[in-house]
């Protein structure tokens, strides 16, 4: 059963920072439970307001639904009852319904529901996948803006009415126009999250459109560096959060930038330079070559003496408002 309603989801989640944590492989590209397990566990002792299983830096697109089945039972089995975890569910209609009550079944708090594989669709037809997943599950659900599923504000006020446990609009795109006109159509009836591939470099503008919550790839491999810049976000700490860019984020971006597929790549890069290897990426990902891993390293090293030097309190957001 999950612990929060659709409700307590929607407001949980945008309590605080959230992230997707990696799937991780042995060296054959199997998933490595066991390790995945201890690393939910060890990313559920930092501050964080929710964690999405299986999807998006965790490689949803290269797994079974076996093995998502697994990984949601693993998170939520490894996280405590006060960190929500939230399962993907996408592909084809039928496949995002299967995917959504199998959620259910293991004990998730919430989907988030990626876009439909590999195909265009009109808008009322994106709308009509929301709704049919939404009606097959009690759970809260989150629609991923991004790619082929495009959510304009009209579609997203028609769901909001029918779907009662539609939760939340997670952005991909980075479309600050078509971004507020949602925010201004829905006001708080939804939850917002910025959800492009390094999201703290959008996080400043999006917090001003009442985005108050983002997932944070690198809370991977650097948390308390990602729970510091969200914190300045929040207090809306100029100074600090231009430090933080300038010295780590435009830096990492521009690594990530390098070739396709490496917003997960250098996720994973980082998890083995910090002491926490989950394995290789599957392909058709590839993973970071030797020079790109030493920039990495180089980037990892300055975030670290940066958050040692911080006031503790300058890494928590209490206290903090929109």
């Amino acid at each position: 059963m999950p612990t929060f309603t659709p409700h307590e989801l929607a407001q949980h989640l945008g309590s605080g920072l959230l992230s997707f944590p990696v799937t991780h492989f042995t060296a054959d590209l199997a998933v490595d439970e066991d390790a995945y397990r201890a690393n939910i566990a060890r990313l559920a002792e930092h501050d964080v307001a929710g964690l999405f299983a299986a999807g998006g830096t965790g490689e949803f697109f290269s797994l079974t639904p076996q093995e998502i089945d697994l990984l949601v039972r693993a998170a939520v089995s490894s996280a405590p009852t006060t960190t929500p975890v939230l399962a993907p569910a996408g592909l084809g209609t039928r496949q995002a319904v299967a995917m959504a009550r199998a959620a259910e079944d293991a004990g998730a708090d919430g989907v988030l529901l990626f876009p439909p594989y590999l195909t265009e669709a009109s808008p009322s037809g994106l709308g009509e996948y929301v709704r049919t997943i939404c009606e097959s599950t009690l759970l809260g659900v989150v629609v991923y803006n991004r790619a082929n599923a495009i959510y304009p504000a009209p579609v997203m006020a028609q769901l909001a009415e029918s779907c009662p446990n539609l939760i939340g609009f997670k952005d991909g795109v980075g479309d600050l126009e078509a971004m507020t006109r949602v925010h201004a159509t829905l006001g708080d009836r939804l939850v917002y999250i910025g959800g492009l591939p390094t999201a703290e470099l959008f996080a400043v503008p999006y917090l001003e459109l009442g985005v108050t919550t983002y997932s944070s790839a690198i809370f991977n491999f650097l948390p308390e560096f990602a729970l510091a810049f969200y914190a300045a976000v929040r207090r809306r700490d100029a100074a600090t959060i231009r430090r933080f860019l300038d010295e780590i984020v435009l830096p990492y971006a521009a690594i990530r930038d390098r070739q396709p597929g490496y917003a997960v790549s250098i996720v994973k890069a980082g998890m083995r330079l910090t002491g926490h290897s989950a394995g290789p990426v599957r392909p058709p990902l590839t993973d970071l070559d030797q020079n790109e891993s030493a920039l990495l390293a180089e980037i990892i090293s300055r975030a670290g003496a940066l958050t040692d030097d911080l006031d503790p309190g300058l890494t928590r957001v209490a206290g903090a408002t929109l």
